[in-house]
């Protein structure tokens, strides 16, 4: 059994730091029993956590659209991660994931019973070595089949089976559509792709979120002077594609190097949206 990273949790109802993975929620909490549970993942690498507060302020909106009520401010919860933070060594990147969850209710939950807890954990960034993907049979709800207006956690569920399934088939990741086709990002994480110098992405149609990585990544190779398209995607131009990179919280921008049966090299394109963000993070941007 693997061990698991170092970790440390807060949880509000004793207003103190666990280290760990602390038991809190229990078979007749609300969010464990029906799915109301929502979080959000910021990072601290190298010294910095890029756009943790709008990181804390998302974790907040999510709240209020599962239909929960946050009773801590973003900036409160800001304060709180740098209290985190302090109690790791620096040695390796970390992940920051504020959560909410209600204690009671029954198919919807009790806001008044919103709870908060922030756990922190060592979690080193992969490498940019590339990564492959294939074409998932999966496919994105539509809003009005899902909470897409929040990172909930009851949405992972079917990511998750995507991502299973391109394992199996021999990939690191998959492509997962929106509901009529078109292209919407990958199992884990939004997508890019380049083609004869210009910039293109999935529109944002409300079948997944519109990350907030992926909308700094954006503005950085708008303001270095590319041509960023948002716009519906087919997977014809994904195949066709010079460069694609995904862009997300986890790993934030990487090369994929292979789609189905496609071979792609790393691409100009990538490699300067990757520095651009580090130089953003490191506040030379």
């Amino acid at each position: 059994m693997a061990t698991p990273p170092k970790a440390f949790t807060y949880v509000d109802q004793d207003k103190s730091w666990h280290e760990g993975n602390p038991m809190v929620l229990g078979p007749m909490t609300q969010s464990t029993w029906l799915g109301s549970l929502i979080f959000d993942g910021a990072r601290w690498f190298e010294g910095t956590m890029p756009d943790v507060d709008r990181h804390c302020e998302r974790a907040c909106r999510s709240a209020r659209n599962m239909l929960l009520e946050p009773k801590i401010r973003p900036e409160e919860m800001v304060e709180l991660i740098k209290d985190g933070v302090s109690k790791f060594d620096g040695s390796t990147a970390l992940y920051l994931k504020p959560m909410f969850w209600a204690d009671g209710g029954w198919i919807y939950p009790d806001p008044d019973t919103t709870r908060f807890m922030l756990t922190i954990y060592e979690s080193p960034l992969p490498e940019d070595t590339g990564f492959s993907v294939n074409i998932s049979e999966k496919v994105r709800p539509m809003p009005t089949a899902a909470p897409t207006d929040a990172k909930a956690a009851c949405l992972y569920a079917n990511a998750g089976r995507a991502l299973k399934l391109a394992h199996e088939a021999g990939y690191d990741n998959c492509v997962v559509l929106d509901p009529i086709g078109n292209v919407a990002e990958l199992a884990t994480a939004n997508l890019f792709y380049a083609k004869d110098g210009e910039v293109h992405t999935p529109i944002p149609n409300g079948t997944f979120l519109n990350g907030i990585t992926r909308q700094r990544v954006i503005k950085l190779l708008t303001k270095a002077g590319y041509k960023v398209h948002e716009r519906v995607i087919t997977t014809r131009e994904l195949m066709e594609a010079d460069e694609i990179f995904s862009c997300g919280n986890h790993g934030k921008v990487m090369s994929i190097t292979k789609i189905v049966d496609r071979s792609l090299q790393p691409g100009p394109i990538t490699a300067k949206a990757r520095e651009l963000y580090w130089a953003y993070a490191h506040g030379d941007a």
